[in-house]
């Protein structure tokens, strides 16, 4: 099964329109709104059925570049993959793990052609948090997570940091 999926903590909620100027200074609509776009597009790939709930994922890499995945169900449930798993993989089997900048994620039930739907943004689950977490430390950044909904146009951006607090990770083990 997929991870589970959460709307943002309202307490850190910074919901904007795509493709608007906000008052949202250290994140970029244009930034936003095509991991986005690409994010839905890599939905459309999802192997999800037994949750019925498709998600995907856009990591803008330091050269402009994005890389994309889309989640992988598994019968066993416990061997699924998430999309921002996939999409980290991906980025490090190309040797390109430490050139992660930011990541989009969309997400939403299934409709009956497959299409993700809703209208809310979903947030990276926890184990997520800690992959993306690692591809932060090794880079040496921060990464921005922009949370978009599979529908509309909200985008509710954030900094790795703020969605993983206290992260354990490589420099806790000397790497990196």
């Amino acid at each position: 099964m997929a991870c589970q999926r959460h709307p943002p903590h309202r307490r850190h909620r910074r919901l904007r329109k795509l493709g608007r100027s906000g008052s949202m200074t250290d994140f970029s609509d244009g930034e936003a709104t095509g991991l986005i776009a690409a994010a839905r597009i890599a939905a459309r790939h999802a192997h999800a059925p037994y949750s019925r709930f498709a998600v995907g994922a856009a990591l803008l890499m330091t050269d402009g570049s994005i890389v994309t995945g889309a989640n992988v169900e598994n019968a066993s449930y416990g061997l699924s993959l998430c999309a921002e798993t996939v999409a980290i993989a991906t980025a490090s089997a190309a040797g390109r793990l430490r050139e992660v900048v930011a990541v989009g994620v969309i997400g939403g039930a299934m409709d009956a052609e497959g299409n993700a739907t809703g209208m809310t943004p979903v947030s990276p689950c926890g184990r997520c948090r800690q992959v993306l977490n690692e591809a932060a430390q090794l880079g040496g950044r921060d990464l921005a997570v922009h949370c978009g909904a599979a529908e509309g146009d909200a985008i509710a951006s954030y900094r790795l940091s703020e969605l993983l607090p206290a992260a354990f990770g490589p420099a806790d083990l000397g790497i990196g």
